[in-house]
């Protein structure tokens, strides 16, 4: 998962954040983050994996919303897909299995936030029905300002359901 995270960084960020923030990302330090964030997750959340030839190829991480207004929903916080298999399709397979385990849990909405400059993610999220909200706000990540905005999925209470085993 770390891995991915980091590649999936390095490529779909690479000027939309500073480079040197980049350049800096390391596999072992973000496994060892990971591994804290596991520790340290509420109830509800989870991490599902999208895997070819017995190797993650990509992960998303959701559970509950962490947005005070968002009270009641749940927050894809995490989707990511090693560049070297975007456009095949994994992308909309694993962003699939992570709203239907959101829909499992009982939330009938929820949000994401993306970065404004990243029109690639932007589109494919539309793409799947979500739109931005009109929030946004600005997340300092590593010294560097980055503007945010959030989008909201709804109607989940329709969508057929996943078990997720951890």
């Amino acid at each position: 998962i770390a891995a991915v995270h980091v590649a999936s960084w390095q490529h779909a960020y690479r000027g939309l954040m500073p480079a040197g923030l980049l350049d800096s990302l390391s596999v072992p330090v973000r496994t060892q983050r990971g591994a804290q964030n596991l520790e340290g997750t509420t109830a509800g959340a989870a991490t599902v994996v999208a895997e070819l030839d017995g190797a993650v190829i990509g992960f998303a991480s959701f559970g509950a919303s962490r947005d005070e207004d968002a009270d009641g929903a749940g927050e894809l916080w995490a989707l990511y897909l090693h560049h070297r298999y975007w456009g095949a399709g994994h992308g909309h397979v694993l962003h699939a299995h992570a709203v239907r385990a959101l829909a499992a849990t009982g939330v009938v909405e929820a949000t994401l936030w993306v970065l404004t400059s990243n029109q690639r993610a932007r589109r494919f999220y539309e793409r799947h029905g979500w739109a931005a909200d009109g929030a946004t706000k600005v997340a300092l990540v590593s010294g560097a300002e980055l503007a945010e905005s959030r989008y909201r999925l709804t109607g989940l209470g329709g969508v057929a359901g996943v078990t997720v085993l951890s």
